[in-house]
């Protein structure tokens, strides 16, 4: 890897830390604040949305003024956040920073962008698995963190450290260099509805956001209020739901290493199956270790993430990459504004019923996905112009 890589890669991992500390935790936290289940999952899909309305000027702005600012911005905006929850002392302080927290989501697009450009002679899918699996890195250390402190110091207290690590990750990407804004041109093979290679949403396009959408909402539908219902329905610790998240990022770091050699497409209808391994162990499994390996199999779902945006660069020319990039985020950031919710619902029902309801969507994504997701015989290698190092 490059020296720009390394940089990104290390914040990733410092940054992954901090969040580890907090991000899985807020469903109990929300909890704690006196949320019930299904005030819990629309908090949760209030934050979605500001998720889905930061990707595509997001990644419009990465096409157009450069990767390099936007990825700051992100990072500093991820910090106020921080400290606004950490320093909340009601639930509505905490939902607004909750909030501006979900807006940081819009990094993805031009972090993406920056690390396809920056990737030599890797394909896309590596690249991205190989960097994802730093960032998880630091999950791994983040939610034992975090279980060992919520236990001891309450878990305010995880927002307070993550806060301060949040600064330090901040600082490395002020290190990044800038790319060259890419010229706009059409690739060999690549047609719009107009001739022009200024398109995006190419008929093809159009087809693999609706599998990223259907795909995405099956895989994160059983996510949402798993903390809870190990805690309320297993008895489960907080102490012990940090090595369940732990084991998580461990899950992502393996999966994107083992799976992000393959082809695209092929992991992500892998993917699937992690997921849907998950969604059963949780509901049929017996004990700890039955849980620890369905969160381990979690990892799955970021594996998934990233053969998404590997399959979707193959469909679209570099110039318009960022706003691609920012269009499959907005269309799986619009799953985060509808399935808290929904999860919040079947839980007030009846908490195991999410998981079969999962299953079954699981599955008729697996098949959309088997019959309708672009075949890839190759990732695409076409080395993009970087600053010179």
């Amino acid at each position: 890897m490059n020296r720009n890589l390394i940089l990104m890669a290390l914040s990733l991992m410092t940054w992954g830390v901090g969040e580890g500390m907090f991000i899985f935790f807020q469903p109990l936290y929300l909890q704690e604040l006196g949320a019930s289940p299904v005030e819990i999952g629309g908090i949760l899909g209030i934050m979605g949305l500001a998720m889905t309305v930061a990707h595509l000027p997001a990644g419009f702005l990465a096409d157009r003024i450069g990767r390099r600012p936007m990825i700051i911005a992100a990072w500093l905006l991820g910090t106020l956040s921080a400290w606004i929850m950490a320093l909340s002392n009601s639930l509505p302080v905490f939902i607004i920073g909750n909030t501006l927290y979900g807006l940081t989501a819009f990094v993805v697009s031009p972090m993406n962008s920056y690390i396809t450009a920056a990737r030599g002679s890797l394909s896309v899918g590596r690249v991205l698995t190989l960097i994802s699996a730093t960032y998880n890195v630091g999950s791994i250390l983040g939610p034992l963190l975090g279980g060992w402190i919520g236990n001891r110091a309450g878990l305010k207290t995880n927002f307070l450290v993550a806060a301060c690590i949040f600064m330090v990750s901040a600082a490395i990407v002020f290190f990044l260099r800038p790319q060259p804004v890419q010229p706009r041109q059409e690739e060999p093979g690549q047609r719009s509805w107009r001739n022009s290679g200024k398109a995006v949403l190419t008929p093809r396009f159009v087809q693999f956001l609706a599998i990223v959408f259907i795909a995405t909402f099956s895989m994160f539908l059983p996510q949402q209020l798993s903390p809870n219902f190990l805690q309320n329905e297993r008895g489960i610790n907080l102490a012990q739901m940090g090595q369940l998240l732990a084991g998580r990022a461990a899950g992502v770091v393996v999966l994107n290493l083992v799976v992000g050699q393959m082809n695209a497409r092929v992991g992500f209808l892998l993917a699937h199956l992690g997921i849907a391994s998950f969604a059963t162990l949780l509901w049929q499994g017996g004990g700890f270790p039955a849980y620890a390996l369905g969160y381990f199999l979690l990892g799955s779902y970021h594996t998934a993430r990233s053969m998404v945006v590997a399959q979707g660069r193959t469909l679209v020319n570099a110039a318009n990459m960022g706003l691609a990039y920012g269009m499959i985020e907005t269309t799986a950031a619009m799953v985060v504004i509808l399935a808290p919710p929904l999860a919040g619902i079947l839980y007030d029902l009846d908490p195991p019923l999410v998981y079969p309801i999962s299953l079954g969507l699981i599955g008729f994504s697996l098949i959309m996905a088997l019959f309708f997701s672009p075949v890839c015989s190759r990732d695409m290698r076409v080395e993009l112009p970087e600053e010179s190092t």
